[in-house]
């Protein structure tokens, strides 16, 4: 279906719009377009690559302009451009507002306008039942491209899907990372409280979902993938044993904003997901606003079924563990020297 395309990621610069290029160089795609603001870090794309397949756009999301200027023959779309970081965007609410919502906003309407047949969006698990200023703005970010998709229609030119993602390791700004750093350095490894639980997933299965959503989305659909999750203890414990090093772990208290455990796919998606095997897909909400003034008909099922969650998801063990961390690149480097 990318045969001689041409693709835009925005937020192309990241570590999960490396991930996207890198997977989709290998295919026979006509263009890939890497949209950003961060001129340093497409600098040193440009010289990694040296790929003429790969075009630079220096822009904003939150620059409806120079998000038109890279969306001419554009087919398709990876979304991905956000402020991310919990404690940030906690102190500065109102720039996660304005890149992950309304950046998103500008994203679809242009895409619209120039007739993209299909935009992916990347979102995370903080947007279910949100507790900090980046879950929220991301959950708004879905209710605008859900919104954009059920108004689209079955039958429109373009199709707009969600992604909603757990933890990838190793990407950037994660904890495998700091915790390898730490390491290195001699310190003790960090842990904010040694029951939370995280899904462990790594990149290539989080571009596995972005390539699932192009083939088998539907405007408005949510997908999520399935994924084991283990506790933060059981990860450092994983790594120093990996490393065969004698640091300790510490417990230093929840940070901002930050969950004991990850939702992926709340109670109330549940009742109306699709088990597609590997993945769940979330139809939108195909009711309108011409309802009765009286509520008379809701769902019993909803307070039967459980959210789906990193502590009732399949739980790795130390072994499982290091063996998931062993499929890093930067895990292989140290470990085995590849």
């Amino acid at each position: 279906m990318f045969k001689n395309k041409t693709l835009l990621i925005t937020g192309g610069t990241g570590s999960f719009g490396n991930a996207v290029l890198n997977r989709f160089l290998d295919t026979d795609i006509k263009e890939i377009r890497i949209f950003s603001r961060d001129e340093k870090k497409q600098d040193d794309m440009r010289h990694q690559y040296q790929n003429p397949k790969i075009k630079f756009y220096i822009g904003d999301v939150r620059d409806k302009r120079s998000v038109d200027g890279a969306m001419f023959g554009v087919d398709y779309i990876f979304h991905a451009a956000a402020l991310k970081q919990v404690p940030s965007c906690e102190f500065f609410p109102t720039q996660a507002v304005k890149t992950n919502v309304f950046g998103t906003e500008n994203v679809l309407d242009s895409a619209i306008e120039h007739g993209v047949k299909n935009i992916v969006i990347l979102s995370t698990d903080k947007a279910c039942y949100p507790i900090n200023a980046m879950g929220i703005s991301k959950a708004m970010m879905e209710k605008v491209a859900i919104a954009k998709g059920r108004a689209l229609g079955k039958d429109s030119k373009t199709t707009i899907c969600c992604t909603r993602y757990g933890n990838v390791m190793a990407s950037r700004g994660s904890v495998i990372p700091l915790f390898v750093d730490q390491l290195k350095a001699g310190k003790d490894l960090t842990i904010t409280d040694p029951n939370m639980t995280r899904f462990m997933m790594t990149l290539e299965d989080a571009v596995d979902l972005v390539l699932y959503a192009f083939s088998n989305g539907q405007n408005g659909d949510l997908f999520v993938q399935k994924a084991p999750a283990a506790t933060i203890l059981t990860l450092a414990e994983s790594i120093i044993n990996l490393y065969q090093s004698n640091q300790q772990v510490r417990v230093i208290g929840t940070r901002h904003g930050e969950k004991l455990y990850e939702t992926l796919v709340t109670r109330e998606e549940m009742a109306k997901a699709e088990d597609m095997g590997n993945y769940y897909r979330v139809p939108c909400d195909s009711r309108d606003l011409n309802y009765d003034k009286y509520f008379v008909e809701g769902e019993e099922e909803i307070s039967k079924i459980e959210d789906y969650h990193s502590h009732n998801t399949r739980r790795l063990d130390k072994d499982g563990m290091k063996e998931l961390l062993l499929k890093l690149p930067m895990i292989r480097k140290d470990i085995l020297n590849e």
